[in-house]
């Protein structure tokens, strides 16, 4: 039987809570929080929750969007998917933003990249089996590009446009784009789910946020 997973995103201005059973979605409840999401999840939790008649000690698991992103939101979404977990006493599960992203893809070589502002990126690549190859990095995408080995390679992002003009010019100008939502909750239960049934969600309490960059960060990050 597919478990029913809940999951959070709120690692950017525009994110989203997730109702699903296995990889089949019940529902996705887009959030827009300019003002951050510490004072809207809960609320917007009980409405997902009352309206299909669900229980939190129900839900089998529970996940969150781990970064790189907003650090005060990263930290909103942990604390909140760790809460409940805790609370019901079941596994939970932290999910890369690079690696959800990397799910819109359908190449052999999928390389995720985000917008890190300071003309910086956040990139991975990952293959076909969502295996992470190399590590998650911040970096000036030149440098990045270097990196990558030729093969059959996509590019998949939430910023397609910023990417596209990063691309001109080089080895890669040619190379597909698949743009990616910006929030990334249904995607990121799908993840949790296959882990769960892999007997890879865990303690709750040993979740931890994914930055990928050093914590100065926040005082640069513009939600």
């Amino acid at each position: 039987m597919n478990s029913l997973i809940l999951a959070v995103d709120t690692t950017h201005e525009y994110g989203s809570l997730t109702l699903a059973r296995g990889a089949e979605i019940i529902e996705d409840v887009a959030i827009h929080a300019p003002g951050g999401f510490a004072h809207v999840i809960y609320g917007h939790l009980e409405g997902l929750l009352s309206r299909h008649g669900v229980r939190l000690e129900a839900v089998e698991c529970f996940a969150a969007a781990s970064g790189p992103g907003s650090f005060t939101g990263v930290r909103v979404g942990l604390a909140c998917i760790k809460g409940l977990a805790e609370a019901v006493g079941k596994p939970a599960v932290a999910i890369s933003n690079l690696e959800a992203i990397a799910t819109f893809g359908t190449a052999s070589l999928r390389a995720a990249v985000m917008d890190a502002r300071r003309i910086e990126i956040y990139g991975a690549l990952y293959d076909e089996q969502g295996r992470l190859i190399g590590s998650e990095v911040v970096s000036q995408i030149g440098p990045w590009l270097d990196t990558l080995p030729p093969g059959e390679l996509e590019f998949v992002s939430p910023d397609p446009e910023m990417l596209a003009g990063a691309l001109a010019g080089t080895r890669f100008e040619r190379v597909p784009i698949v743009a990616a939502p910006r929030a990334l909750g249904p995607a990121v239960a799908r993840l949790a789910a296959a882990r769960l049934r892999r007997g890879e969600a865990g303690d709750p309490a040993a979740l931890d946020a994914n930055y990928v960059r050093r914590s100065d960060a926040e005082l640069f990050w513009k939600e």
